[in-house]
C-alpha cells in the first residue's frame, strides 16, 4: 500500500471521496434510524426492544429482494452510464419496479394478514410475538413505499447521484427521531405509545422519503421516474435484466435469509439472547458505514470504466479498492472497540444479556474486517463486470453449508453455550476470504455486458 496515496491518483481519490462520503453518510443515516430505534426502546424494556429486532427481520428479507434487483441493475446502469447511454438506464429502471413493486405488495399483505404467523418464524415468546404484530401491522404500507424509492435512490448510484440519497434519509432520520421520541415516551401530551409509536415513526418517515424522491425525479434531467416505462418492451434488456439480476437476487436472499436465519435460531435462544444481538448488529452496520460505501463505489467507478473499454484501469482500479476497504475494515474494528464500554453502560439490559452483548462486541470487532474485504470483493468488484454468479455460490456454501448448519447443530442438537453458537453463526465472513481472494485473481470479473 505504500503507493496508495501517490500524487499521482489524486483524480482518482477526489472520485473515491465524492462517491463514498455521501453513500457513506448514507448508510450512516440508515443505521442512525435503527439505533434510535434500538436506543428508545432498549430503555423501555428487553421485550419491545426484541419486537421490535425481530418484526424488522421482515422488512429486512424484502430490502433484499431490493438490493439483488438494484444490484442486478446496476451492473448494466453502470456500464450503460460509461457508454453514456440514459434512455436505456431508465428502462432498466422501469424492469427493476415491475418487480419491485409487486414484492413490495406482497411483504404489505403478509404483515397486514398474518403479522402472527411472520413473528412465530422468529420467536416463540408470546409477549415478544405480541408486541411485534403491533409494530408490522403499523409500518405495513412502508414496506409499498420502499419498493418504489429504494429502487430508484439505489440506481441514481450507479449513475453517480449519490447527494439525492443523502438529503433523503437525512431528513428521514431526524422526522423519525423526533415522532419516535414523541410518541414512544409521551412527550408534549402525547400518549405514550411505546413500539406502536416506534412504528408510527418508521411510516411517517418513509411518506416523507417518497415526497423528495417524487419531486426530485420530476427535476432531474438525467433519469427520471416515468411510469410508462413500467410497461416497456424490450426483449434484449429485459433478457440482460434478467441474466444478472436473478443470481444476484438470489444472492441477496440467501445472504439476508441467512442473516434472518440467524436471528430465527437467536430468537429461539430467548430475549436475553435477541436483545444484546439487536444491539451488536446495530453496532457492527455503524462500524462498517465507509466500507460499504466504498464497496458500492467500486462498482460505479470499476462498471463506468468496464462500460468504456478500459479494462486496464479498471483492474487497477480494483487493487486501490481492495487497499483502501481493508483500512475502513480495520477503521471500524477499532469503532466497536472504543464504543463498547459506553455501549455497555447505556443498554438497561440484565446481566446475562450484558455478558452476552460484552462477548458479541468481541466477535463484531473482527467481523467487520472480513465483511470489509469481501463486501468490497463480492459486491463491488466482480458484480462491476457481470460476475454475479460466484457470491450467490459463496454465500450459500458459506454460510447454509457451514455457519448456519453447524450453528444449528451447536443450538439444538449438542446444546453448547451461547457464546459457542454465536461465534459459528458469525463464523461465515472468515471463511469467505480465501475463495473471493481466489475470484480475484482469476480476473473472470472483466467484462463487457453492454450492447
Amino acid at each position: 500500500m505504500k503507493n496508495l496515496f501517490n500524487g499521482n491518483n489524486k483524480q482518482f481519490y477526489r472520485s473515491v471521496v465524492a462517491l463514498v462520503l455521501p453513500m457513506a453518510l448514507q448508510n450512516l443515516i440508515n443505521v442512525a434510524v435503527t439505533s434510535a430505534d434500538v436506543v428508545m426502546l432498549g430503555w423501555v424494556g428487553e421485550t419491545v426492544l426484541s419486537a421490535s429486532s425481530l418484526a424488522g427481520q421482515v422488512q429486512f428479507v424484502m430490502t433484499m429482494f431490493f438490493f439483488g434487483l438494484t444490484s442486478g441493475a446496476s451492473v448494466l446502469t453502470a456500464q450503460y452510464w460509461g457508454k453514456g447511454d440514459t434512455g436505456t438506464i431508465e428502462k432498466v429502471i422501469g424492469i427493476a419496479m415491475r418487480f419491485s413493486i409487486c414484492i413490495g405488495l406482497l411483504f404489505m399483505l403478509a404483515a397486514l394478514c398474518v403479522p402472527e404467523l411472520l413473528m412465530r418464524i422468529f420467536t416463540s415468546e408470546d409477549a415478544v410475538i405480541s408486541e411485534g404484530v403491533i409494530y408490522l401491522r403499523i409500518v405495513a404500507p412502508s414496506y409499498l413505499i420502499i419498493s418504489i424509492t429504494m429502487i430508484y435512490l439505489n440506481i441514481m448510484r450507479s449513475v453517480e447521484r449519490v447527494i439525492i440519497s443523502t438529503v433523503v434519509y437525512s431528513v428521514s432520520l431526524v422526522s423519525n427521531i423526533c415522532i419516535n421520541a414523541v410518541l414512544i415516551f409521551g412527550l408534549f401530551g402525547f400518549p405514550a405509545l411505546g413500539i406502536a409509536g416506534a412504528a408510527i415513526g418508521t411510516t411517517v418517515s418513509r411518506v416523507i422519503e417518497l415526497c423528495i424522491v417524487l419531486v426530485y425525479s420530476h427535476k432531474n434531467p438525467v433519469v427520471k421516474i416515468r411510469p410508462k416505462l413500467l410497461f416497456v418492451h424490450d426483449k434484449l434488456l429485459f433478457r440482460d435484466f434478467l441474466r444478472y439480476s436473478i443470481p444476484v437476487t438470489l444472492n441477496e436472499l440467501m445472504w439476508g435469509a441467512g442473516f434472518s436465519m440467524n436471528s430465527v435460531i437467536i430468537g429461539h435462544l430467548g430475549s436475553t439472547v435477541v436483545a444484546p444481538n439487536s444491539v451488536a448488529q446495530v453496532t457492527r452496520q455503524l462500524a462498517t458505514v465507509v466500507a460499504f460505501g466504498i464497496a458500492n463505489a467500486a462498482a460505479i467507478m470499476i462498471g463506468k470504466a468496464i462500460g468504456e473499454n478500459d479494462n486496464r484501469r479498471a483492474e487497477e482500479y480494483g487493487r486501490r479498492f481492495i487497499s483502501l476497504t481493508m483500512i475502513a475494515g480495520v477503521a471500524g474494528a477499532v469503532v466497536i472497540l472504543l464504543i463498547r464500554p459506553i455501549i455497555m453502560a447505556t443498554m438497561n439490559l440484565s446481566d446475562q444479556a450484558q455478558e452476552y452483548l460484552a462477548f458479541m462486541l468481541i466477535v463484531m470487532s473482527y467481523y467487520v474486517v472480513a465483511q470489509a474485504y469481501n463486501t468490497t470483493m463480492v459486491v463491488g468488484i466482480f458484480r462491476a463486470g457481470g460476475d454475479t454468479k460466484f457470491g450467490l455460490a459463496l454465500d450459500v456454501a458459506s454460510m447454509w453449508g457451514c455457519s448456519i448448519l453447524i450453528g444449528f447443530l451447536c443450538a439444538f442438537v449438542w446444546k453448547l453455550p451461547v457464546i459457542v453458537v454465536y461465534l459459528v453463526l458469525m463464523s461465515d465472513e472468515v471463511i469467505k476470504i480465501p475463495f473471493t481472494t481466489w475470484r480475484y485473481r482469476t480476473k473472470c470479473w472483466l467484462r463487457n455486458v453492454t450492447r
